[in-house]
């Protein structure tokens, strides 16, 4: 063992511990099950989350503060995760008003007052999944920086599950946003194609390759992450920038780059403002679906807009 260089990141079926506490202590077997020591740590982990889990649910139920240092401290990790990782990386997504915006005139808010009532923002309803990983990893992490313990992490079918899991996770959750279908769809992003035998001829073939290029990303890190040298004759591919389009009694009616979490009245803002006959009442938004229909309702001046969306001013009756 001591001509092994990743010795430390190997699993055993024995503890390693100082020579005066006998050097190895080993595992038992249950029946055909070999116990190891990773087995064992990622166990004590699991058991460490799940209470710290439960024990934070409990005292944030009913919308009590959560109070004493230890928990005050797993409260803050879990909060800033949730606040700022998880809510701006996901966003809004095709939330809100993209399936049902057409349902807001005609049921008022009862639909949105629901959804409030289970999730606070849309991406919250991945937390649970994403809070596990993030703290099993972590007590993982910790349990390695302990002497003779070692970190169940640092080994490579440890990493590899995780990995599965994540995947796994992935396409559930964009498949129950997406439809399955939908998701797999959705690998290609959509481009202004021109119309004709050239544009057709570019959907034939560009279409399959870009799709087959995100679909090797899903196994793979993204190539700007692997920071790749060009070299000459090298293509790079830069996708569109999402864009929002505004239209009306605006003073520079067109398309506008989007910011992320983009207002409608900061979007009203890059074309101008209002004309004169301008109104902030009755702002209506185009928005096309997953399935190609298009949507129009009237939306307030802090809603989201979302790429692609249209913006209509009306013109004020006084």
């Amino acid at each position: 063992m001591s001509g092994d260089t990743f010795h430390h990141v190997r699993d055993y079926e024995y503890f390693e511990v100082p020579q005066f506490l006998g050097g190895e202590w080993p595992l038992p077997h249950l029946g055909p099950l070999h116990l190891t020591k990773f087995m064992v740590l990622q166990l004590v982990a699991a058991l460490i989350v799940f209470w710290i889990g439960t024990g934070l649910a409990k005292r944030v139920r009913g919308g009590q503060p959560v109070s004493g240092r230890w928990w005050n401290f797993w409260e803050t990790l879990a909060v800033y995760l949730r606040d700022h990782v998880v809510r701006p990386t996901i966003g809004e997504g095709h939330h809100g008003h993209d399936e049902h915006g057409h349902d807001h005139d005609e049921h008022g808010h009862h639909g949105h007052a629901h959804a409030a009532v289970e999730y606070a923002h849309p991406a919250d309803k991945y937390l649970p999944f994403i809070w596990s990983c993030f703290f099993y990893v972590l007590i993982c992490n910790l349990l390695g920086a302990i002497p003779w313990l070692g970190s169940a992490t640092g080994e490579i079918n440890v990493t590899g599950a995780l990995a599965v899991t994540a995947f796994g996770a992935t396409v559930f959750y964009g498949s129950q946003e997406l439809s399955f279908g939908g998701f797999w769809k959705a690998l290609c992003p959509g481009m202004d194609m021109p119309s004709g035998l050239l544009g057709t001829l570019m959907r034939v073939f560009l279409i399959p390759m870009i799709w087959c290029i995100e679909l090797l990303g899903l196994f793979d890190a993204p190539p700007l992450l692997r920071n790749i040298e060009l070299l000459n004759g090298d293509t790079v591919f830069v996708p569109r920038a999402p864009v929002v389009y505004i239209y009306g009694e605006v003073q520079h009616p067109g398309a506008f780059r989007l910011e992320r979490k983009m207002t409608v009245i900061q979007a009203l803002s890059l074309a101008g403002g209002f004309t004169m006959r301008g109104t902030e009442k009755g702002l209506r938004i185009k928005r096309r679906t997953l399935k190609g229909t298009t949507n129009t309702f009237s939306v307030g001046g802090d809603d989201y807009v979302l790429p692609d969306d249209v913006i209509y001013a009306k013109e004020s009756l006084f």
